[in-house]
Parts: structure tokens; C-alpha cells; sequence
């Protein structure tokens, strides 16, 4: 019997909490919304140090139980060895969250079995991209979603539109990717160009090649293919 009362009495403080910290986001979330209104507020979360995680458009910022204060910047819990990145943690969640949901705004290559997954962004024209491309042929048993993103000239937004109303798109990303130039063919059909582009920049990504892996961690650039391997082969 005393098992069953301490039992009923963990649940009744876990749910008590549960609810207060609730409570507490619903406060934080009208304030913020009293004081900015039209913010777009995607979540609101209870971190530590008494602070509260708000995510403003992909930006991470920190704010007090009363939203008088933001705090922008890493947050570390140093109670571990390495510390943990906090922040990053809930950067790369946002960023898994969006990349698996823009299959359809990307270039699908399958190589292989294709149980592996990365994410690229690229411009045609990008030399490093192009690099890139070699390094991934080397690699097994992987499926790359290429969302393109034309950032070195106009002449990349013809090729990356070219690309992109081919009717074999991993194709036509090949003959770029090879050979430099754009498949003939339509170039008016609707694309993700835009939409990818938008993506890119709130992730923070400065040029091209962009590299994430399926968690939505950035492992850089241009890297060669034993990099690659080596970054998801830790995903395991």
C-alpha cells in the first residue's frame, strides 16, 4: 500500500510540474506576443538557468519567466566533458525538421542501397561543388538530396532552373556537375528556387557546397569522401 501512495504522490509532483512549466510557456508566449505583436513565435521551451528557449524564424533566444530580457549566443551545460552545446542541439532539431520535410524541393541521387542520407546545397557554377560531386561517386549505399541554390550569377539561376524542369533531374545535375553546361529543354516550369535559397540563409550557410547530415548537423563545405564517411558513420 505505501508503494502505491508514494507512487500516486511521484506521478501528482511530475504532473504538478509538468503543468506549472506549461503555464510558464503560456506566459512567456503572451507576453512576447503583447510586446511584439505579429512575431512569429515557433516555440517556446523551458531551459535551464530559469530561462526559456524562444525560436524566432530559425533564430534561437534566450528570455526570463517575464520576457523583459533576450539573451542571444551559445548556451553550454559545462556540467559535462566536452560541454554541451545546447543551442546547437536545438539548431540542428529545427534543421532536421526542415531538410526531411523539402524532399520535394530537392534533386534525389541514390547510390546503392541508399540507407545513408545527406543534404546538399549547390550552385551549377560552383567549383567546389563540383569537387564535391567526384567525392560522393567515390561513396556507397547513400541517398543526397541536392536543393539548388544559384548564389554566383545569373547565369547559375538559368542552369539551376534548366536543371530543375528536366524531365531526369539527377541526370541533368550530372551533365552539369561533369561537364559544366545545362541540358536543353524548358525552363519555365515552377522550382524550389526560391523557397531554397530562403532555407539556406536561415540556416546560416554562407556559400556553396552545404553539407548536413540526416540530424540536421552542418559538417561543412567541400570535404572529401572519407570526411563524409567518417561523419556518418557517428551517426550510428
Amino acid at each position: 500500500m505505501f508503494s502505491n501512495v508514494l507512487r500516486a504522490f511521484v506521478l501528482g509532483v511530475f504532473l504538478t510540474a509538468c503543468a506549472s512549466t506549461f503555464a510558464d510557456e503560456v506566459v512567456v508566449r503572451k507576453v512576447l506576443q503583447n510586446r511584439f505583436p505579429g512575431m512569429p513565435i515557433e516555440s517556446i521551451t523551458k531551459a535551464p538557468m530559469g530561462l526559456y528557449e524562444v525560436v524566432l524564424d530559425g533564430e534561437i533566444l534566450y528570455t526570463d519567466v517575464k520576457a523583459e530580457y533576450f539573451i542571444g549566443g551559445n548556451l553550454y551545460d559545462i556540467r559535462t566533458l566536452p560541454p554541451r552545446n545546447i543551442t546547437q542541439e536545438t539548431q540542428n532539431r529545427i534543421a532536421s525538421k526542415t531538410l526531411t520535410s523539402m524532399h520535394d524541393s530537392a534533386i534525389k541521387t541514390v547510390r546503392g542501397n541508399g540507407k545513408r542520407v545527406m543534404y546538399t546545397f549547390e550552385d551549377p557554377n560552383c567549383g567546389y561543388c563540383r569537387e564535391l560531386y567526384k567525392e560522393i561517386l567515390k561513396m556507397s549505399d547513400l541517398t543526397v538530396y541536392t536543393f539548388l541554390t544559384p548564389v554566383l550569377s545569373p547565369d547559375s539561376t538559368e542552369k539551376s532552373r534548366a536543371v530543375w524542369c528536366a524531365k531526369d533531374r539527377a541526370k541533368a545535375w550530372e551533365q552539369v556537375m561533369t561537364k559544366g553546361t545545362a541540358p536543353d529543354g524548358p525552363k519555365t516550369c515552377d522550382t524550389p528556387i526560391e523557397k531554397n535559397l530562403q532555407v539556406m540563409k536561415r540556416f546560416g550557410a554562407r556559400g556553396t557546397p552545404a553539407i548536413y547530415l540526416i540530424n540536421g548537423q552542418q559538417i561543412g563545405g567541400y570535404i572529401q569522401a572519407a570526411q563524409i564517411e567518417q561523419a556518418l558513420a557517428k551517426l550510428k
